[in-house]
């Protein structure tokens, strides 16, 4: 069989007279495309090549062209992905299991302390008729009389309290000077007088307790001033001193 002639061009040397140059150039070719052969291989594509012609050698044709575009435009892609802006995510729901099952706290009822009961000191037998009144006279004799009783002095209409709880026998005026009176017989032999008041607040008959209002000071009858003059008898006008007998029951009226 006949050899295809080489293709010769201006680097190509003459081989049409010895033959030896011929295969070389046949041999330089083989090279060449052995060469591009396992470019090709190396780059993953086949090449196709017609020796022994004057046409041009194919390019390589790469076979896996699609893959690397579909590889391409998955880079493409996550990179987009990548730079959006990431959602935020729904916390999941607990599960049952999780949630915790201890027991709410048990809270400390405290019971409203009772107020304490108001105690209502009982009122004493004898009382001060007139408190924190000023003595201006005592019992005794006085500018050659005998002064029967205790002058307590306080403003005009000061009340006046019942030393002793008892039954009024008198009240209105009582002559003899003492003006506006009332009498309290505290049924045990003795009875206390209250003169000069400006207002009587009881009646005759009437019974009372220690310490209730009986009357206002005043200065009716023989006075030269407001004040009360407390007198205590020992049966009817049988005076005697207020202090010695007051302060053996509780009360100390000043003489």
């Amino acid at each position: 069989m006949q050899e295809d002639s080489p293709v010769q061009n201006e680097n190509t040397p003459d081989t049409s007279q010895t033959g030896q140059p011929q295969r070389t150039g046949r041999r330089n070719r083989l090279i060449v495309l052995g060469a591009a052969a396992l470019v090709a291989l190396g780059l993953g594509g086949v090449v196709v090549a017609t020796s022994g012609t004057d046409h041009p050698t194919p390019a390589a044709v790469s076979l896996d062209a699609q893959s690397r575009a579909e590889a391409a435009s998955r880079a493409d892609r996550s990179v987009r992905e990548s730079s959006a802006p990431a959602t935020p995510s729904l916390s999941p729901t607990p599960s049952p299991s999780a949630v915790s099952t201890s027991p709410a706290p048990t809270k400390t009822v405290t019971k409203p302390k009772p107020k304490p009961k108001k105690t209502t000191k009982p009122t004493p037998a004898w009382v001060d008729p007139m408190p924190g009144a000023a003595v201006t006279s005592c019992y005794g004799q006085r500018w050659g009389t005998l002064h029967a009783g205790i002058d307590l002095a306080l403003p005009s209409g000061t009340p006046i309290h019942a030393a002793a709880a008892g039954t009024v026998t008198q009240a209105g005026d009582a002559s003899d000077g003492y003006g506006n009176s009332v009498f309290i017989d505290h049924g045990n032999g003795y009875l206390t007088h209250y003169a000069h008041q400006s207002r009587i607040a009881v009646a005759v008959g009437q019974k009372v307790k220690a310490g209730q209002v009986i009357g206002y000071e005043g200065a009716t009858g023989d006075a030269t001033g407001p004040h009360l003059h407390f007198e205590v008898h020992q049966g009817m006008w049988n005076q005697i001193d207020p202090a010695p007998f007051m302060r053996a029951r509780g009360v100390d009226l000043g003489c």
